[in-house]
C-alpha cells in the first residue's frame, strides 16, 4: 500500500502528522516530555529553562522496551545535568505508552494549569497523539503547543523530507498517521485543529 506512495500522498502524510506548533518565544510554558529512549527533550527543556521560558518541566516514560532505562528517570538526571533545578521537574516514572505518559502526569498537567501556565508537548515531530491524547484525557487544557524534534535511528535521523525512504522512519509516521485517522474517525481521539499556533 505505501510502497508506491506519491509525492503528493507523502505530502500530505507529512504535513497531517507533523505537530509543530511551538508557543511563541516570549511566552514561559509548562513542558510535558514524552518518554524516548533518546536524550533530545531533556535538551530542548533545559535550553528552555535557561531562556526563561519552562516554568515546570514534566518527565514521562517508564521502562524503555529497547534498553530497559527508566525514560523519566533519565530525563531527570540529563536535567539536573544541564542546570535545571529540581524544584521544576515533575516525573511521571511508570508509563508503558503514550496514552499512560499523559494518564500517569495528571496531577502535573492540572498543576501547571492551575497555576496558569500553558502547556507545552516535546515530542517526535510526527507523534501526532501526544496532542490528541493530551486533549482527551486534559479537556480544561485550552489551547496548547508543542515543540517537536527528530529521533535518530540505526544512525540515521527520520525527517520530514526522508521518513519515506527510512524504513524504520516510513513504519513510524504511516502507523501515526493511519492510527490517529481512524480514532479521530471512531471518536475515541478528538478532533483537533492547529489554529494561531497553536492546538485547540
Amino acid at each position: 500500500m505505501t510502497d508506491d506512495i506519491s509525492p503528493d500522498k507523502v505530502a500530505e502524510i507529512t504535513a497531517f502528522v507533523d505537530v509543530e506548533a511551538p508557543p511563541p518565544d516570549d511566552c514561559p510554558t509548562a513542558l510535558i516530555l514524552f518518554g524516548t529512549n533518546q536524550p533530545q527533550p531533556a535538551e530542548i527543556a533545559a535550553d528552555r529553562y535557561h531562556r526563561g521560558l519552562a516554568q515546570l518541566i514534566i518527565a514521562t516514560g517508564g521502562v524503555n522496551r529497547h534498553n530497559g532505562i527508566v525514560e523519566a528517570r533519565t530525563f531527570h538526571r540529563l536535567l539536573i545535568e544541564r542546570g535545571v533545578p529540581e524544584a521544576v521537574i515533575r516525573c511521571e516514572d511508570r508509563s508503558a505508552n503514550t496514552w499512560q505518559n499523559v494518564e500517569f502526569a495528571l496531577p502535573f498537567l492540572q498543576e501547571a494549569l492551575r497555576v496558569g501556565l500553558v502547556i507545552t508537548a516535546v515530542s517526535k515531530w510526527y507523534h501526532l497523539r501526544t496532542v490528541h491524547m493530551l486533549k482527551s484525557l486534559v479537556p480544561e487544557i485550552g489551547a496548547f503547543h508543542a515543540i517537536t524534534w527528530e529521533p535518530v535511528y540505526a544512525g540515521k535521523p527520520v525527517t520530514r523530507t526522508n521518513w519515506q525512504s527510512a524504513p524504520d522512519g516510513k513504519r513510524r509516521v504511516i502507523r501515526e498517521w493511519e492510527e490517529v485517522s481512524r480514532r479521530v474517525a471512531d471518536g475515541s481521539l478528538p478532533e483537533l485543529r492547529r489554529e494561531d499556533g497553536a492546538w485547540r
